[in-house]
């Protein structure tokens, strides 16, 4: 499918200072995988380190999109920073859990809980 077909919104909101939440709508695949990278790109030049992507609205995702997630979780952990994804389809969360992206991407349910994650300390144990 061309990415006429299938474009991606991606919406960008500063829920805190350091903190970038992309609202992400439309299919995350080879066509439009690019479009999602220039924009963590542009907030992490921006000094955001934190990362909150909410995948609510994405039907489909590809392993172009989680390179993108797995690039964008490789880059902030480097610089003390994360990646957060919010809310997938049940589509989009089995090729999470089938790949093993969920395992090292927190995902959560909603917005809050992500930022929860983001102000929790490193060291601290998981429940």
């Amino acid at each position: 499918m061309s990415i006429a077909q299938n474009p991606l919104s991606v919406e960008v909101a500063l829920p805190r200072e350091g903190i970038a939440l992309l609202t992400v709508e439309g299919h995350l695949d080879i066509d439009t995988a690019t479009g999602l990278q220039h924009h963590l790109a542009n907030q992490f030049q921006h000094g955001r380190r934190h990362f909150l992507l909410d995948l609510s609205a994405v039907p489909f995702m590809d392993s172009s999109g989680m390179n993108i997630i797995i690039r964008a979780y490789q880059q902030t952990r480097e610089s003390s920073g994360s990646v957060h994804i919010i809310g997938p389809p049940p589509a989009v969360r089995r090729i999470l859990d089938l790949t093993g992206v969920s395992i090292t991407v927190p995902v959560s349910d909603t917005v809050d809980e992500a930022l929860a994650l983001v102000d929790k300390p490193r060291d601290e144990p998981e429940l």
